[in-house]
Protein backbone atom coordinates (compact mmCIF):
# COMPACT_ATOMS: atom_id res chain seq x y z
CA UNK A 1 0.00 0.00 0.00
CA UNK A 2 1.09 3.37 -1.19
CA UNK A 3 1.77 5.19 2.50
CA UNK A 4 1.74 8.83 1.72
CA UNK A 5 0.66 12.25 3.24
CA UNK A 6 -2.43 12.94 2.62
CA UNK A 7 -3.20 15.41 -0.56
CA UNK A 8 -5.50 15.94 -3.36
CA UNK A 9 -6.51 13.22 -5.78
CA UNK A 10 -6.12 15.02 -9.62
CA UNK A 11 -5.59 13.78 -12.47
CA UNK A 12 -3.66 10.91 -14.28
CA UNK A 13 -3.32 9.98 -17.63
CA UNK A 14 -1.66 6.92 -19.34
CA UNK A 15 1.55 7.21 -21.05
CA UNK A 16 1.85 6.58 -24.78
CA UNK A 17 -10.65 24.48 -10.27
CA UNK A 18 -26.40 49.68 4.25
CA UNK A 19 -25.45 49.02 7.48
CA UNK A 20 -22.92 46.57 9.23
CA UNK A 21 -23.09 44.52 12.21
CA UNK A 22 -19.85 42.94 12.83
CA UNK A 23 -20.56 39.52 13.84
CA UNK A 24 -17.48 36.37 15.15
CA UNK A 25 -16.09 34.34 12.58
CA UNK A 26 -17.95 30.94 13.60
CA UNK A 27 -15.74 28.99 15.40
CA UNK A 28 -14.23 31.99 17.08
CA UNK A 29 -13.96 31.95 21.34
CA UNK A 30 -15.19 34.69 23.44
CA UNK A 31 -11.12 35.49 23.96
CA UNK A 32 -10.97 35.38 20.32
CA UNK A 33 -14.18 37.66 19.72
CA UNK A 34 -12.55 40.58 21.59
CA UNK A 35 -9.38 40.36 19.94
CA UNK A 36 -11.19 40.31 16.70
CA UNK A 37 -12.40 43.46 17.63
CA UNK A 38 -9.80 44.76 18.62
CA UNK A 39 -8.14 44.37 15.55
CA UNK A 40 -10.97 45.85 14.13
CA UNK A 41 -11.30 49.20 16.14
CA UNK A 42 -7.07 49.36 15.77
CA UNK A 43 -6.25 48.66 12.22
CA UNK A 44 -5.61 51.42 10.10
CA UNK A 45 -7.14 49.49 7.18
CA UNK A 46 -10.20 49.51 8.64
CA UNK A 47 -10.47 53.24 9.61
CA UNK A 48 -9.82 54.17 6.25
CA UNK A 49 -12.65 51.98 5.48
CA UNK A 50 -15.83 54.53 6.16
CA UNK A 51 -19.63 53.28 6.45
CA UNK A 52 -20.40 55.11 3.00
CA UNK A 53 -17.40 53.11 1.85
CA UNK A 54 -18.54 49.52 2.68
CA UNK A 55 -21.93 50.22 1.77
CA UNK A 56 -20.94 51.22 -1.50
CA UNK A 57 -18.87 47.78 -1.68
CA UNK A 58 -21.97 45.79 -0.83
CA UNK A 59 -24.53 47.43 -3.44
CA UNK A 60 -21.94 47.46 -5.73
CA UNK A 61 -21.10 43.25 -5.45
CA UNK A 62 -24.86 42.76 -4.82
CA UNK A 63 -26.16 44.51 -7.92
CA UNK A 64 -23.20 42.67 -9.98
CA UNK A 65 -24.42 39.60 -8.85
CA UNK A 66 -28.29 39.68 -9.69
CA UNK A 67 -27.21 40.30 -13.18
CA UNK A 68 -23.93 37.89 -13.54
CA UNK A 69 -24.42 34.92 -11.38
CA UNK A 70 -23.90 31.99 -13.11
CA UNK A 71 -26.95 29.49 -12.15
CA UNK A 72 -26.36 26.94 -10.33
CA UNK A 73 -28.26 24.13 -8.88
CA UNK A 74 -27.56 24.74 -5.24
CA UNK A 75 -28.37 28.56 -6.05
CA UNK A 76 -32.50 27.50 -6.51
CA UNK A 77 -32.77 26.00 -2.80
CA UNK A 78 -32.79 26.96 0.82
CA UNK A 79 -32.53 23.17 1.86
CA UNK A 80 -29.62 23.04 4.57
CA UNK A 81 -28.68 19.32 3.21
CA UNK A 82 -28.21 20.60 -0.13
CA UNK A 83 -26.77 23.38 0.82
CA UNK A 84 -24.02 21.47 3.20
CA UNK A 85 -23.55 18.60 0.12
CA UNK A 86 -22.69 21.52 -2.49
CA UNK A 87 -20.54 23.19 0.20
CA UNK A 88 -18.46 20.19 0.91
CA UNK A 89 -18.01 19.09 -2.68
CA UNK A 90 -16.97 22.38 -3.61
CA UNK A 91 -14.09 22.57 -1.48
CA UNK A 92 -10.42 22.67 -3.51
CA UNK A 93 -12.69 21.92 -6.43
CA UNK A 94 -14.02 23.65 -9.36
CA UNK A 95 -18.00 24.87 -9.96
CA UNK A 96 -18.28 22.73 -13.50
CA UNK A 97 -16.49 19.56 -11.97
CA UNK A 98 -18.85 19.77 -8.81
CA UNK A 99 -22.23 19.87 -11.00
CA UNK A 100 -22.97 15.98 -12.21
CA UNK A 101 -21.69 14.79 -8.61
CA UNK A 102 -23.75 16.98 -6.91
CA UNK A 103 -26.71 16.06 -9.19
CA UNK A 104 -26.18 12.16 -9.13
CA UNK A 105 -25.33 12.31 -5.00
CA UNK A 106 -28.43 14.08 -4.02
CA UNK A 107 -30.86 11.55 -6.15
CA UNK A 108 -29.36 9.08 -4.60
CA UNK A 109 -29.39 10.68 -1.39
CA UNK A 110 -31.84 12.99 -0.99
CA UNK A 111 -31.37 13.52 2.59
CA UNK A 112 -29.61 12.94 5.92
CA UNK A 113 -31.64 9.99 6.69
CA UNK A 114 -31.16 8.22 3.24
CA UNK A 115 -27.20 8.97 3.93
CA UNK A 116 -27.13 7.75 7.00
CA UNK A 117 -28.63 4.35 6.28
CA UNK A 118 -26.08 3.84 3.36
CA UNK A 119 -22.92 1.87 3.99
CA UNK A 120 -19.75 4.11 3.54
CA UNK A 121 -18.03 1.92 0.38
CA UNK A 122 -21.42 3.21 -1.44
CA UNK A 123 -21.17 6.91 -0.71
CA UNK A 124 -17.32 6.69 -1.87
CA UNK A 125 -18.51 4.68 -4.85
CA UNK A 126 -20.37 7.83 -5.37
CA UNK A 127 -17.53 10.38 -4.77
CA UNK A 128 -15.01 8.27 -7.14
CA UNK A 129 -13.20 10.88 -9.06
CA UNK A 130 -13.75 13.85 -6.67
CA UNK A 131 -10.97 13.66 -5.01
CA UNK A 132 -10.64 14.13 -1.26
CA UNK A 133 -12.15 11.42 0.45
CA UNK A 134 -12.36 12.61 3.70
CA UNK A 135 -15.16 14.93 2.53
CA UNK A 136 -17.37 11.70 1.82
CA UNK A 137 -16.81 9.88 4.83
CA UNK A 138 -16.77 12.67 7.17
CA UNK A 139 -20.25 13.58 5.27
CA UNK A 140 -21.34 10.02 6.04
CA UNK A 141 -20.42 10.23 9.82
CA UNK A 142 -22.02 13.71 9.57
CA UNK A 143 -25.49 12.40 8.31
CA UNK A 144 -25.48 9.81 11.22
CA UNK A 145 -25.07 12.21 13.76
CA UNK A 146 -27.32 14.73 12.64
CA UNK A 147 -30.04 12.08 12.56
CA UNK A 148 -29.18 10.74 16.18
CA UNK A 149 -28.60 13.93 18.03
CA UNK A 150 -30.29 16.98 16.08
CA UNK A 151 -33.61 14.68 14.56
CA UNK A 152 -31.73 14.43 11.19
CA UNK A 153 -32.17 19.04 10.94
CA UNK A 154 -28.57 20.31 10.19
CA UNK A 155 -28.07 22.71 13.63
CA UNK A 156 -28.30 26.68 12.91
CA UNK A 157 -26.44 27.38 16.47
CA UNK A 158 -22.59 27.94 15.46
CA UNK A 159 -20.99 25.63 18.06
CA UNK A 160 -23.08 23.02 17.24
CA UNK A 161 -22.34 23.02 13.43
CA UNK A 162 -18.99 22.88 13.61
CA UNK A 163 -19.24 20.22 16.47
CA UNK A 164 -20.02 18.24 13.07
CA UNK A 165 -17.11 16.59 11.39
CA UNK A 166 -15.68 18.26 8.32
CA UNK A 167 -17.28 21.63 9.47
CA UNK A 168 -14.43 24.10 9.44
CA UNK A 169 -15.27 27.93 9.80
CA UNK A 170 -15.47 28.58 6.27
CA UNK A 171 -18.04 26.05 5.38
CA UNK A 172 -20.19 27.17 8.60
CA UNK A 173 -20.28 30.46 7.86
CA UNK A 174 -21.43 29.06 4.53
CA UNK A 175 -23.96 27.10 5.77
CA UNK A 176 -25.04 29.81 8.55
CA UNK A 177 -25.35 32.75 5.91
CA UNK A 178 -26.58 30.91 2.82
CA UNK A 179 -28.74 28.21 4.81
CA UNK A 180 -30.12 30.11 7.75
CA UNK A 181 -29.40 33.98 6.91
CA UNK A 182 -27.23 34.28 9.62
CA UNK A 183 -24.49 37.78 9.37
CA UNK A 184 -21.58 35.18 9.17
CA UNK A 185 -18.60 35.78 6.51
CA UNK A 186 -17.20 33.72 4.42
CA UNK A 187 -13.57 33.66 3.60
CA UNK A 188 -12.45 31.16 0.80
CA UNK A 189 -9.41 31.50 -2.04
CA UNK A 190 -11.99 33.34 -3.92
CA UNK A 191 -13.25 35.99 -1.26
CA UNK A 192 -9.48 36.51 0.40
CA UNK A 193 -8.11 37.95 -3.25
CA UNK A 194 -10.70 39.98 -3.49
CA UNK A 195 -10.30 41.62 -0.36
CA UNK A 196 -6.14 41.39 -1.04
CA UNK A 197 -6.60 43.41 -4.26
CA UNK A 198 -9.27 45.62 -2.68
CA UNK A 199 -7.06 46.37 0.54
CA UNK A 200 -3.69 46.30 -1.69
CA UNK A 201 -2.23 43.65 0.64
CA UNK A 202 1.43 42.65 -0.24
CA UNK A 203 2.15 40.34 2.82
CA UNK A 204 2.15 36.36 3.16
CA UNK A 205 -1.48 35.48 3.53
CA UNK A 206 -1.02 32.30 4.90
CA UNK A 207 -0.16 33.77 8.45
CA UNK A 208 -1.61 33.94 11.29
CA UNK A 209 -1.90 37.62 11.74
CA UNK A 210 -2.98 37.44 8.07
CA UNK A 211 -5.95 35.15 8.32
CA UNK A 212 -7.52 36.95 11.07
CA UNK A 213 -7.02 40.12 9.49
CA UNK A 214 -9.05 38.83 6.58
CA UNK A 215 -11.70 37.50 8.95
CA UNK A 216 -12.20 40.69 10.39
CA UNK A 217 -12.10 42.30 7.14
CA UNK A 218 -14.60 39.83 5.82
CA UNK A 219 -16.83 39.88 8.90
CA UNK A 220 -16.99 43.98 9.11
CA UNK A 221 -18.24 44.17 5.41
CA UNK A 222 -21.43 41.19 5.42
CA UNK A 223 -24.00 43.22 5.27
CA UNK A 224 -27.15 42.70 8.23
CA UNK A 225 -30.09 40.67 6.92
CA UNK A 226 -28.13 39.87 3.35
CA UNK A 227 -25.68 37.89 4.28
CA UNK A 228 -25.92 34.75 2.03
CA UNK A 229 -26.40 36.90 -1.23
CA UNK A 230 -23.38 39.01 -0.24
CA UNK A 231 -20.94 36.00 0.25
CA UNK A 232 -22.03 34.06 -2.92
CA UNK A 233 -21.36 37.38 -4.68
CA UNK A 234 -17.78 37.96 -3.40
CA UNK A 235 -16.74 34.56 -4.46
CA UNK A 236 -18.43 34.83 -7.75
CA UNK A 237 -16.66 37.89 -8.32
CA UNK A 238 -13.17 35.89 -7.58
CA UNK A 239 -14.38 33.10 -9.45
CA UNK A 240 -15.38 35.18 -12.59
CA UNK A 241 -13.68 38.31 -12.72
CA UNK A 242 -10.74 38.84 -9.94
CA UNK A 243 -9.33 35.86 -11.13
CA UNK A 244 -5.80 34.45 -10.17
CA UNK A 245 -4.40 35.10 -13.77
CA UNK A 246 -5.45 37.43 -15.77
CA UNK A 247 -8.30 39.41 -13.62
CA UNK A 248 -11.29 41.05 -15.59
CA UNK A 249 -10.50 44.60 -14.03
CA UNK A 250 -12.39 46.47 -16.64
CA UNK A 251 -15.71 44.18 -15.54
CA UNK A 252 -15.25 44.75 -12.03
CA UNK A 253 -18.08 46.42 -9.94
CA UNK A 254 -15.84 48.02 -7.55
CA UNK A 255 -12.46 48.48 -9.59
CA UNK A 256 -13.08 52.22 -8.52
CA UNK A 257 -11.32 51.66 -5.16
CA UNK A 258 -9.21 48.52 -5.90
CA UNK A 259 -5.61 49.28 -4.20
CA UNK A 260 -3.83 46.85 -6.44
CA UNK A 261 -5.73 48.34 -9.86
CA UNK A 262 -4.65 51.36 -9.14
CA UNK A 263 -1.06 50.90 -7.85
CA UNK A 264 -0.32 48.52 -10.81
CA UNK A 265 0.28 45.39 -8.74
CA UNK A 266 -2.73 43.36 -9.55
CA UNK A 267 -0.92 40.10 -10.86
CA UNK A 268 1.46 40.76 -7.12
CA UNK A 269 -1.57 40.50 -5.02
CA UNK A 270 -1.89 38.08 -3.72
CA UNK A 271 1.16 36.98 -2.10
CA UNK A 272 2.70 34.24 -4.27
CA UNK A 273 4.92 31.65 -2.23
CA UNK A 274 7.88 30.43 -4.44
CA UNK A 275 6.45 26.79 -6.33
CA UNK A 276 8.30 23.83 -4.49
CA UNK A 277 9.26 21.24 -6.48
CA UNK A 278 6.99 18.64 -5.71
CA UNK A 279 8.90 14.97 -4.76
CA UNK A 280 7.51 11.89 -8.18
CA UNK A 281 7.36 8.26 -6.40
CA UNK A 282 7.61 5.61 -8.34
CA UNK A 283 4.72 3.00 -7.36
CA UNK A 284 4.23 -0.63 -7.93
CA UNK A 285 1.00 -2.75 -8.06
CA UNK A 286 -0.24 -6.01 -8.79
CA UNK A 287 -3.02 -7.29 -10.46
CA UNK A 288 -3.40 -10.87 -8.92
CA UNK A 289 -4.73 -13.66 -10.64
CA UNK A 290 -6.25 -16.37 -9.70
CA UNK A 291 -8.07 -18.10 -11.78
CA UNK A 292 -10.54 -15.57 -13.44
CA UNK A 293 -10.58 -13.95 -10.05
CA UNK A 294 -8.92 -11.13 -8.59
CA UNK A 295 -7.55 -9.70 -5.59
CA UNK A 296 -8.08 -6.38 -4.33
CA UNK A 297 -7.66 -4.42 -1.19
CA UNK A 298 -8.93 -1.73 1.08
CA UNK A 299 -7.20 1.11 2.02
CA UNK A 300 -7.62 2.45 5.77
CA UNK A 301 -9.76 5.08 6.79
CA UNK A 302 -7.23 7.25 8.32
CA UNK A 303 -5.17 8.01 5.60
CA UNK A 304 -4.95 8.81 1.74
CA UNK A 305 -7.96 7.38 -0.18
CA UNK A 306 -8.85 6.08 2.77
CA UNK A 307 -11.30 3.81 2.23
CA UNK A 308 -11.07 3.24 -1.55
CA UNK A 309 -10.07 0.01 -2.77
CA UNK A 310 -6.86 -0.10 -4.72
CA UNK A 311 -5.07 -3.21 -6.74
CA UNK A 312 -2.31 -3.82 -3.77
CA UNK A 313 1.16 -2.50 -4.20
CA UNK A 314 3.91 0.20 -2.46
CA UNK A 315 6.49 2.49 -3.13
CA UNK A 316 9.76 1.37 -4.92
CA UNK A 317 12.53 1.51 -2.89
CA UNK A 318 15.47 2.62 -4.13
CA UNK A 319 17.49 -0.84 -4.22
CA UNK A 320 15.26 -2.81 -6.00
CA UNK A 321 13.30 -3.10 -9.30
CA UNK A 322 9.62 -2.52 -9.94
CA UNK A 323 9.09 -6.55 -9.85
CA UNK A 324 10.78 -6.68 -7.08
CA UNK A 325 9.10 -3.73 -5.33
CA UNK A 326 5.28 -5.32 -6.17
CA UNK A 327 6.02 -8.80 -4.77
CA UNK A 328 7.66 -7.72 -1.51
CA UNK A 329 4.61 -4.79 -0.97
CA UNK A 330 2.11 -7.47 -1.86
CA UNK A 331 3.48 -9.76 0.84
CA UNK A 332 3.53 -7.29 3.71
CA UNK A 333 0.60 -6.41 2.60
CA UNK A 334 -1.48 -9.23 2.34
CA UNK A 335 0.38 -11.86 3.38
CA UNK A 336 0.74 -13.74 0.22
CA UNK A 337 3.44 -14.93 -2.52
CA UNK A 338 2.87 -13.93 -6.08
CA UNK A 339 4.67 -14.62 -9.49
CA UNK A 340 4.80 -11.18 -10.87
CA UNK A 341 4.54 -11.35 -14.84
CA UNK A 342 5.06 -8.59 -17.58
CA UNK A 343 3.49 -4.83 -17.58
CA UNK A 344 -0.04 -3.95 -17.47
CA UNK A 345 -0.06 -0.33 -17.36
CA UNK A 346 2.44 2.86 -16.48
CA UNK A 347 0.32 5.48 -15.20
CA UNK A 348 1.33 8.96 -14.52
CA UNK A 349 -0.57 10.62 -11.39
CA UNK A 350 -0.42 13.88 -10.14
CA UNK A 351 -1.56 14.68 -6.40
CA UNK A 352 -1.27 18.32 -4.87
CA UNK A 353 1.90 17.45 -3.17
CA UNK A 354 3.68 14.68 -4.72
CA UNK A 355 3.34 13.20 -8.60
CA UNK A 356 3.62 9.21 -8.87
CA UNK A 357 4.26 6.85 -11.53
CA UNK A 358 2.27 3.63 -11.69
CA UNK A 359 3.76 0.69 -12.35
CA UNK A 360 1.02 -1.71 -12.63
CA UNK A 361 1.75 -5.99 -13.27
CA UNK A 362 -0.20 -8.81 -13.80
CA UNK A 363 0.97 -11.14 -11.06
CA UNK A 364 -0.43 -14.78 -10.77
CA UNK A 365 -1.03 -15.86 -6.93
CA UNK A 366 1.21 -18.83 -5.69
CA UNK A 367 0.24 -19.02 -2.13
CA UNK A 368 -1.28 -18.12 0.97
CA UNK A 369 -3.78 -16.79 3.01
CA UNK A 370 -4.76 -13.20 2.30
CA UNK A 371 -4.70 -10.99 5.58
CA UNK A 372 -5.50 -7.39 6.21
CA UNK A 373 -2.09 -6.99 7.37
CA UNK A 374 -1.46 -3.37 5.40
CA UNK A 375 -4.90 -2.85 4.67
CA UNK A 376 -8.49 -2.75 5.77
CA UNK A 377 -9.98 -5.49 4.03
CA UNK A 378 -9.50 -7.80 0.95
CA UNK A 379 -12.03 -9.36 -1.58
CA UNK A 380 -11.90 -12.01 -4.67
CA UNK A 381 -13.62 -10.19 -7.30
CA UNK A 382 -14.19 -10.88 -10.82
CA UNK A 383 -13.20 -8.31 -13.86
CA UNK A 384 -17.04 -7.14 -14.03
CA UNK A 385 -17.45 -6.81 -10.31
CA UNK A 386 -14.85 -4.02 -10.43
CA UNK A 387 -17.29 -1.56 -10.97
CA UNK A 388 -18.37 -2.20 -8.10
CA UNK A 389 -16.18 -0.94 -5.39
CA UNK A 390 -14.46 2.63 -5.46
CA UNK A 391 -10.91 3.35 -6.75
CA UNK A 392 -8.70 5.56 -6.98
CA UNK A 393 -8.13 8.19 -10.39
CA UNK A 394 -4.75 6.04 -10.56
CA UNK A 395 -6.11 3.02 -10.79
CA UNK A 396 -9.24 3.84 -13.24
CA UNK A 397 -6.99 3.29 -16.49
CA UNK A 398 -5.85 -0.32 -15.50
CA UNK A 399 -9.49 -1.54 -14.84
CA UNK A 400 -10.40 -0.02 -18.44
CA UNK A 401 -7.98 -1.74 -19.38
CA UNK A 402 -9.01 -5.00 -17.98
CA UNK A 403 -12.75 -4.66 -18.74
CA UNK A 404 -11.67 -3.87 -22.19
CA UNK A 405 -10.55 -7.23 -22.70
CA UNK A 406 -13.78 -9.37 -21.41
CA UNK A 407 -15.08 -11.47 -23.98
Amino acid sequence: MVELVDAQDSKSCVRKGMSVRVRPRPDLTSSELRTQNSEIALSPEFKLLSSKIKTSFQKNILRWFRTHKRDLPWRRTRDPYRILVSEIMLQQTQVDTVIPYYRRFLKTFPNFKMLAKAPVGRVLKLWEGLGYYSRARNLHTLARTVCRKHNGQLPSDPAALQELPGIGPYTAGAILSIAFNQDYAVLDGNVQRVLARQMGWTHDLRTTEAQNSSWALAQSLVPHGNAGNYNQAVMELGALICAPQNPRCGACPVRSRCRARNQNKVNQIPFKPKTKVLPHYQIGAGVIWKGDKLLISQRPFNGLLGGLWEFPGGKQKSSESIERCVEREIKEELGVRVAVGPSLAEIDHAYSHFKITLHAHHCRYLSGTPKAIGCRAWRWVSRSQLNNFAFPAANQPIIRQLLSNIN
